[in-house]
This record gives structure tokens, sequence and C-alpha cells, in this order.
């Protein structure tokens, strides 16, 4: 049998969107992604409900949530230079098995009542350190897999995986055995699957890095070459206009919505609307599968003709519908906002990751995909830390209130003063 799949009609969304699929490597590497996402999303919700079931409130979750923001923040740098030095494939494996360790040691101590708050904490930020690395190294993996053309596609099916499994079918999963037995049988869950993850990635073939590395003379290897590549991401960065001003508003983005999102919505869930495990899981749910529909439809489709106008103002707007969640008064009003929520952003996603892949030159790609994880997320941290005191100072309503408005606010100007409307009709990426 031929690992080739028959090469389907491009003129067509679903053509279009199978494409990718031809590719024996790339068909490997979404299963492994798939399993690490599914291990993913209910270890969000078992870590949650295992620091309530602990007797811990917003502050404790703000605790261990904000190690693990802390823990991608500090290494991701790095982690653009190895992707860049490195082969991927190494970098993946390793990751994969530094998060799955994490898992199966919290399972252990799960089950035989050894967990704490410093210890999800502490294991939190390995699991962080190990998705710094992660995160620009798969970025730069993928143009060596695929085909350009084939980009959108990869993003707009990998856009549609990883709410699906982590916001949708894996809080769900694990929703359901807190609800049956307990946060530490859905933790092992988490682990088994995250080890069948592994497996799969071991088997996509590995490719060289894109790139001529420079000789120890010209600021190769050691501390010294890692300083030059670095500098060069930066350089490239402040040079870009369009870079520059889509990673500032997704600083301020992150700094609005993360924390309510991660810190309030299981106790806006849990006190004022009366919910539990399951009911949280619901409102993961309506957001995974939202933003999987959103790259679904973001994935067949060409690549919009003001693409940067189209990106920013659907991640500013995407943010509106938190308003509704700090005024609602049921639980469907809550899911139904955490969809929309989720259409949104998966769909700027999307474009997001394509431009990347497509604006960026290859040799820079990895340092330019850590920059963005660094840059958007370096104020993660502070709205995981200020959510629960913010929340308990104004109350809950006006924090997502101003969750809701300060990304419209913030798009608007990144789109006017980067004055993005022209770059984009200047390359046009269709």
């Amino acid at each position: 049998m031929s690992d080739a799949l028959p090469a389907p009609g491009r003129s067509s969304a679903i053509g279009r969107a199978i494409a990718p699929f031809r590719n024996a490597g790339y068909r490997r590497l979404a299963v492994a992604l798939m399993l690490q996402t599914l291990a993913a999303g209910m270890w969000a919700v078992a870590v949650v409900w295992e620091v309530i079931r602990l007797g811990g409130g917003p502050a404790s979750l703000s605790v261990v949530a904000t190690a693990g923001a802390i823990g991608i923040i500090l290494p991701a740098l790095l982690g653009g230079v190895v992707a860049d030095r490195v082969p991927q494939k190494v970098i993946l494996v390793i990751v994969t098995s530094v998060e799955l360790l994490g898992m199966a040691v919290v399972a252990a101590l799960a089950l035989v009542g050894g967990t704490s708050v410093p210890v999800l904490a502490g294991v939190g930020f390995l699991i962080g350190m190990a998705m710094a690395f992660y995160y620009p190294a798969y970025t730069a993996w993928l143009p060596a897999l695929v085909d350009e053309s084939e980009l959108l596609a990869v993003n707009g099916f990998e856009g549609m995986v990883r709410p699906a499994l982590h916001q949708a079918l894996g809080p769900a999963i694990a929703g359901g055995i807190i609800a049956a037995v307990n946060p530490a049988l859905a933790m092992g869950v988490c682990a088994l699957v995250s080890l069948a993850g592994v497996l799969m990635l071991m088997t996509v073939p590995r490719t060289p890095v894109r790139r001529d590395l420079p000789t120890r003379d010209e600021g190769g290897p050691g501390l010294a070459g890692a300083g030059r590549d670095l500098r060069e991401g930066f350089a490239f960065m402040v040079r870009t206009p369009w870079l520059l001003a889509t990673l500032l508003f997704a600083t301020l983005l992150v700094l609005s919505i993360m924390g309510p999102i991660e810190v309030l919505i299981p106790f806006l869930v849990k006190e004022r609307l009366a919910g539990g495990p399951q009911d949280h899981a619901w409102v993961l749910a309506a957001y995974g599968l939202g933003s999987a529909l959103g790259s679904l439809v973001m994935g067949s489709l060409r690549m919009p003709r003001r693409y940067l106008t189209v990106m920013n103002l659907l991640w500013g707007a995407g943010a509106l519908p938190l308003i509704a969640m700090g005024l609602a008064t049921s639980l469907w009003q809550v899911i139904l906002s955490a969809a929309v929520l989720g259409v949104a952003f998966g769909m700027g996603t999307v474009i997001w990751g394509t431009l990347l892949q497509r604006r960026v030159p290859s040799e820079l790609l990895g340092r330019v995909s850590s920059l963005d994880f660094f840059v958007s997320l370096a104020l993660m941290p502070v709205s995981m830390a200020l959510a629960g005191p913010l929340a308990h100072w104004i109350g809950i309503t006006p924090t997502f209130v101003l969750a809701g408005v300060l990304p419209v606010i913030a798009a608007v100007l990144a789109v006017v003063l980067a004055k993005l409307p022209e770059d984009e009709l200047a390359h046009p990426l269709r």
C-alpha cells in the first residue's frame, strides 16, 4: 500500500482541506498531535478540580496557573534558538516526554493523596517549560513536512483539533471521570494518552534543520551563538511593522482575557450558577467546538485579501462575549458566549499561523515563533495573578466587562497605527 493518498482536487474547499494528508509523515504527526492535545485538555480540568478538592479557591488556582505561565515564558526565547539549530523532531520527543513524566508523577501522588498546591504549581512550571520549546519547534517543522500551498489547510486542521480536543472532548472526558470517581483517575488517564502520543511522534520521519548553521568563528555553537541568534530574531521583529504591531496587540489581549478565562470561569460556574465539574467542562467544550468550527471554515477557504485587518479584528471583537459571561444568570448563556468566543479566535489563529509560515524566512521561523510565544504571553502570569484579587476588589462582572472591551480598542489601534491595510495589499498571500 502506498504511503501517499491520492491527490485531491484543490479547487474545492474539501480538496484544499484534505490535501496535506497525502503525506504519510504529516498524517503520523497529526495523530500524535491529537493524542497530546487530548491529554492536555483532560489535564487542564483535572488540575482545576484537584485544587478545589484540596480546598483551594481563586487565589490557589491563580498560583498554579501562574506557575505554568512563568514556566512557559522563562525559556521561550531559548526555545526559538534551539528550534533553528536542532532537528525539530528531537526537540518535540524530548519535551513531550517531560510533559508525560510530570503528568505521571502527579497522577501517582494524587492516587495516594500526596498532592498539594505547591506540588501542582511545580509540575505546572515544568510542563510550561516544556511547552516553551514545543511551540517554536512545531511551527518551524511544519513547512519541512508539507507544501507551502497546504499550510493554511494544515493550520485549519490543527486549529480544529486543538480546541475540539483541548477545550471540548478532553475536558468532557475529564469532567465525567472526576464526577464519577475523582481527579486522580482523570490524571492517570491523561498520562496514558500522553504516552501514546509520544510513541506515535517517534514514528514521524526526522527532517534536517532548514538553515546553514554558522561556524564557531561566526558565532556558532555556545552562548555567543545563542546571543547572535536572539539578536537576529529581535531585529526582524522590530523592523517588521505587521509583526511588531500584532505581537504588541496580542500582549494586551492576553493581559485582558487569560485571567478571567482560566481563573474566574470555574468560580463563576460554581458560585453564581451553582454548577460543578461537568458544567465547567461544558463551557470549555463550547469554546473548543466554536474554535474548531472557526478553524475548519478558515482552513477550507483561501487566505483573506485583507488578512492582517481581518485577523486583528477577529481577535479584538472576539473578546466581546466575555461581557455576556460576566452578566450571565444561566449556564447556557456562558456556554453560548464561549462558543462565539471560540469561533472568532479560531479563525484568527489559523490566519496567524499561516502568516508566520508564509512571510517569515525559514531560517528565522523558530526564533520568530518563540518571540510570538514570549511577547504575546509575557503578561499571562500577570493576568492570572491579578484575576482573583481584581474580581474580589471590583467584582466578577466588572472584571469580565473590562476583559471584553479592552481588546476591541487595542485591535483598532493596531490596525490603524501600524497601517496594516496598506501592508496586506502590498504583500498578498492568496
